[in-house]
């Protein structure tokens, strides 16, 4: 699957708070950690969720992910979370997202395939994207840093 624009990547660490008893990573707080990936990719793009709610009345929703689990993350683990766009329609995108140690960037630990919808900030129907994000979500550079 081809990316339509660079992969950002966002540093992460495993807190107590999202572990079992066994001190692995929970499985449904993968999903909060992909989902910090894609609040900082957006604020990266310079179309930070509120922004787009507040000037342009615009909100995403993810409409369906698919999440494959590779290999555990524990307690004190630096990761990092990437995003990156492999497709753009008129009102929804296609994300990939991997979660890998940091340490170790050839361990993956999950990866998802999230679709996401652009949805009016009031009634919540589908609506396009806006300019501004289509324009960036195609060339942001990982220079977060």
């Amino acid at each position: 699957m081809s990316t339509l624009n660079p992969v950002f990547s966002w540093p992460l660490r495993v807190y107590y708070e999202d572990t079992d008893l066994s001190g692995v990573v929970y499985h449904a707080n993968y999903l909060k950690f992909f989902e910090r990936a894609r609040t900082e990719w957006l604020r990266a793009l310079g179309c930070s969720q509120e922004r787009l709610r507040g000037e342009v009345q615009v909100v995403f929703t993810v409409s369906q992910i698919n999440v494959a689990f590779r290999s555990p993350a524990r307690l004190d683990d630096e990761l990092e979370a990437t995003v990156a766009v492999t497709e753009l329609k008129r009102a929804s995108l296609v994300l990939s997202q991997t979660l890998r140690l940091r340490e170790q960037p050839d361990r993956l630990l999950a990866s998802a395939e999230v679709r996401v919808a652009s949805v009016d900030a009031a009634s919540f129907r589908p609506t396009v994207l806006p300019p501004l994000f289509r324009d960036r979500a195609r060339f942001v550079a990982d220079d977060h840093r």
